[in-house]
């Protein structure tokens, strides 16, 4: 597989900048003035299967302080067109470590719906979240999550992200989602065990016995181990700021029109609801 590439995507969006001075500072990379939606988690993930894969040279490029700041450069040089428009930046390295970019416009996105405080439960819910404060995410029903009808094999492939998404695409399709903008999104299901993996393009958080949860990833890929999703940007920040916890998610446990937020290092976290029928 000679045309593998790693790959992470990236928000590029001025309106970051502000993050500073209305954030609180428990945000991480955004906490300076950055337009890059959690770029050091970007470069993190990349380096990861960088390493895992053997690939010295792309482990080069990626490494260290010199590592992200020239993955910063890159983007600074390259999404050169920021203003009223935030950016998606899809940026893949290859195994001589050879950095390149494909990049597009995206949608706007609240500041609240990238780093919120927590994740609101389930409406009727009677929990202490009602009253807490802080950075609370837009919460609309937009989005509708739906269920692979086939189960997916998980992988080096599930585990990484890499190019090979021929398991995403697929999945894609059989839920008749033609379009990155549509507002739905479709659940990959483990074939071993019947548990919830991840979404085709984002990581889902669901609400069980009082909180939200999320499906368990290896730290080190292991076959044997976690549901056989990614470790996604929003999701490793959720998880480190105790927004969620890992928790096995069998997909019969899912319930038609419960609430589910999704989440993606292109538009934050996303508010839905399961649509099983």
């Amino acid at each position: 597989m000679d045309s593998l590439k790693l790959f992470t995507t990236i928000r590029c969006d001025l309106e970051l900048l502000k993050v500073p001075d209305q954030v609180s500072p428990d945000v991480g990379w955004n906490q300076k003035p950055s337009p890059f939606y959690m770029l050091d988690f970007h470069r993190d993930r990349m380096l990861k299967a960088a390493i895992y894969w053997g690939w010295d040279a792309a482990i080069r490029t990626l490494d260290g302080e010199a590592g992200l700041n020239g993955l910063e450069t890159l983007l600074r040089d390259n999404v050169t067109e920021l203003s009223d428009t935030p950016y998606s930046a899809k940026v893949l390295i290859d195994r001589d470590g050879n950095l390149s970019i494909i990049k597009g416009p995206t949608g706007l996105v609240h500041l609240n719906n990238l780093f919120p405080s927590y994740l609101p439960a389930p409406s009727g819910s009677l929990t202490k979240e009602s009253s807490e404060v802080g950075r609370v995410p837009e919460r609309d029903f937009a989005y509708e999550i739906l269920v692979d009808e086939q189960a997916t094999s998980k992988s080096e492939f599930t585990h990484f992200k890499t190019t090979h998404r021929p398991m995403y695409e697929e999945a894609r399709r059989r839920a008749s989602i033609n379009n990155i903008t549509e507002k739905r999104e479709v659940l990959l299901v483990n074939k071993d065990d019947g548990s919830i993996m991840e979404g085709s393009i984002t990581t889902p958080h669901f609400w069980r016995n009082g909180r939200w949860v999320t499906p368990p990833v290896a730290r080190e890929f292991n076959i044997a181990l976690g549901s056989g999703g990614n470790s996604g940007t929003t999701r490793r920040w959720a998880l480190e700021r105790n927004l969620v916890v890992e928790e096995i998610v069998p997909v019969d446990s899912l319930v038609d029109g419960e609430e589910c937020w999704i989440s993606n290092a292109l538009r934050g976290f996303i508010h839905g609801r399961v649509k099983l029928v």
